[in-house]
């Protein structure tokens, strides 16, 4: 029997993964099949997807509220080029189906949670922008506590960005925190923030993302299978 591999002896490289600004078959038809789903639970609104570069990689920054911020964010941008994550796949390797979807669909930066900083790190977001493709994160580092605020930004976009030499696409996502069945999420995008500085994008980032926000509508009636999806990962 084969062995599976695991966090410990065989963490991903990026080149293991469909990494590259080309969207895979497998990411076209799981995107058909999600986006309508979504759009039938929920009510999705984008805002500014005229600033999103139809040509050329870019760096995109996001408020984190819940489980649901990927699937509108992916919603939002084009199927080219192809949105990357930063994700831990640490759980995948250790499931073959998972981690086998996972390698069809693309879509995800390794990130060995040990060496967040490390070198590993910047050489696969390289690797991604390079290529012409799109890295998506969040700064704030987990989700944040309330909607209409972020919490302080880590400073690894902007390091990722100026090193590249390509734009930062701000996102402002709210009503995503508390979900119920048509309950309005809105996707705000932003002006490119131009990579001149680290220190500049440190500062105008959250400023920006910030301004990005809307307050939810809290709509009327009942609000429907609110705690299962407010919950459901």
């Amino acid at each position: 029997m084969d062995a599976t591999p695991t966090f410990t002896t065989a963490f991903p490289a990026a080149d293991l993964l469909p990494v590259q600004r080309q969207a895979t078959v497998a990411y076209r038809i799981g995107r058909a099949l999600v986006s309508p789903l979504v759009r039938t639970l929920f009510s999705v609104k984008v805002e500014g997807r005229q600033h999103l570069p139809k040509d050329g990689a870019y760096v995109l920054i996001a408020n984190h509220l819940s489980w649901i911020d990927s699937l509108t964010i992916l919603m939002a941008c084009p199927a080219e080029p192809r949105v990357h994550f930063l994700g831990d796949p640490t759980d995948l390797l250790n499931r073959r189906f998972s981690w086998w979807f996972v390698r069809r669909m693309g879509g995800l930066l390794p990130v060995d949670r040990s060496q967040r900083s490390g070198r590993t790190l910047f050489d696969h977001v390289d690797n991604c922008l390079e290529r012409g493709g799109v890295v998506a994160l969040y700064p704030e580092g987990r989700c944040g506590t309330e909607e209409g605020s972020v919490l302080p930004f880590k400073k690894g976009f902007a390091h990722f960005a100026v090193r590249a030499g390509v734009p930062v696409i701000p996102v402002g996502l709210s009503g995503h925190s508390d979900l119920w069945v048509r309950r309005r999420l809105t996707v705000s995008i932003g002006s490119p923030l131009l990579a001149t500085t680290i220190d500049g994008l440190i500062d105008e980032g959250p400023a920006t993302v910030q301004a990005l926000l809307r307050t939810p509508r809290q709509g009327k009636g009942p609000k429907l299978l609110r705690r299962r999806l407010t919950h459901l990962f």
